[in-house]
């Protein structure tokens, strides 16, 4: 690959080509069958050959394919066994790395950004990629106090292609249905594009990482990297090692994957409450588990602030509300809140107790002391509301969700799919009552005798 395709020509033919691809392919899978080949393992043999394809396309245009390829990657866990498996190993690449830039174009972005002599800026620089992402990709360097040093080089013309990936990306969601069976992704192409704006900013970035680092600074469980210098496109921070959550994910002894669980879901719901601001790209790749200090137990190193949703007040209120409630069977309560809060449009009218019941198998993991998180139990939940048939289903289709919830329902929706991947046993109920609000009551004021 000689550069970040930039022509949306030619960006828009190689997205098209992923739905003619899967066409071609089932062609092509008759013709073995004609040709005698028994039914499973051709149908094995096509959907490795549009793993293939789905990885080769997505990774090599980088942009918004490859970033809706990665939150796609979270919801596998979701799927039909059958249907993920071939699809796994290539959506889990995307989470880690794609096919690099050129260094010469490397070379090129940083003397624009950091001046011909950015070398002086550095002791030592390897020029082959630690890490390439959607909009950018992470070089391993020393900084020139010694410092070992992750920076980050925003491709050439990403902000022109993300926008024009997510376009084209958009036209096609009904095509793309393969990627995902039975996710309507439309909604999520369109929240990605709200925020390209952000994506793309590497001072607002950077600051989001400060607050965070400053923060976490003397935290015993949660590790974010120091900003060490940032630039217009170029993000230098402090460089940490550890084990990636994908590696966890495929290799992780059961001790590693309840750890992993119960920290990512401890940084998830304590982020906002400690910064006002919650990490809205919880995708394996961005995680890494680190060795405890002085042998103590394992921490969470969390790496990529370029998309955060901003909560002053820490998580609304209403959410932990909501839960206690539901957990507590006060239907009539639940579905005023939910009235309230607009996720009951004024025009529909649901039944509490039905709506409570279709809550109350979601809501399961807040319930248990301790709850292991599984690709069948997530399947299950997905089949049930996925289903047309269902009741799930009916009344899902007439909720709402306010603009205000959009990115923290699918924060929280990615953070379940990556625990169900881990399969870990998570005590999640002891963080919710650490960190979100409205879960516990409050405890009367005593008034002074």
């Amino acid at each position: 690959m000689s550069d970040l395709p930039r022509k949306a020509v030619t960006r828009t033919a190689k997205l098209a080509a992923l739905p003619l691809g899967f066409a071609g392919r089932a062609t092509w899978g008759l013709g073995k069958r004609i040709g005698g080949k028994s039914a499973e393992i051709v149908a094995r043999e096509l959907q490795q050959r549009t793993a293939d394809q789905l990885f080769k396309v997505l990774g090599e245009l980088k942009g918004g394919a490859m970033k809706l390829g990665q939150a796609l990657s979270v919801f596998e866990s979701a799927l039909p066994e059958e249907v993920a498996g071939p699809y796994r190993a290539a959506l889990t690449k995307l989470q880690e790395a794609a096919p690099p830039m050129p260094t010469r174009t490397v070379h090129a972005a940083l003397a624009e950004r950091l001046g011909e002599d950015w070398r002086e800026l550095f002791l030592e620089f390897d020029e082959k990629p630690a890490a390439a992402a959607s909009i950018g990709q992470v070089h391993r360097a020393v900084w020139h106090d010694g410092r070992e040093v992750a920076v980050k080089v925003q491709y050439p013309g990403a902000g022109e292609a993300l926008l024009s990936d997510l376009a084209q990306l958009s036209r096609f969601a009904r095509l793309l249905g393969p990627l995902v069976p039975g996710m309507d992704i439309k909604p999520l192409i369109a929240e990605m594009r709200d925020r390209v704006s952000e994506e793309l900013d590497y001072d607002l970035e950077a600051r989001a990482q400060r607050e965070h680092a400053a923060e976490f600074a003397d935290d015993p469980d949660v590790v974010v990297p120091g900003v060490v210098y940032q630039s217009d496109q170029v993000l230098v921070t402090e460089w940490i090692d550890g084990v990636p959550l994908s590696e966890v994910i495929a290799d992780g002894t059961p001790e590693e994957r309840d750890r992993a669980g119960q920290l990512l879901a401890r940084f998830l719901f304590s982020g906002p409450a400690r910064t006002g601001l919650l990490h809205a790209d919880p995708h394996p790749g961005n995680f890494r588990l680190l060795p405890g200090e002085d042998g103590g137990r394992a921490r969470l190193g969390v790496l990529d602030f370029g998309t955060v949703d901003r909560l002053p007040g820490g998580l609304p209120e209403t959410i932990g509300l909501c839960l206690r409630m539901a957990l507590e069977g006060e239907a009539e309560t639940v579905y005023e809140l939910l009235c309230d809060e607009g996720f009951v449009k004024e025009s529909i009218e649901l039944d509490p107790e039905e709506v409570l019941d279709y809550l109350l198998p979601i809501i399961e993991p807040a319930e248990a002391d301790e709850f292991l998180f599984t690709r069948e139990w997530i399947r299950s939940q997905a089949a049930r509301i996925a289903d047309p048939r269902s009741p799930a289903h009916q009344l899902g289709k007439q909720l709402n969700l306010p603009p205000a919830y959009l990115l923290i329902h699918r924060v929280t929706l990615s953070t379940i799919g990556v625990l169900c991947q881990l399969n870990a046993s998570v005590r999640l109920r002891d963080e919710l009552e650490e960190w979100l609000p409205g879960f516990l009551p409050e405890e009367p004021v005593e008034e002074p005798a």
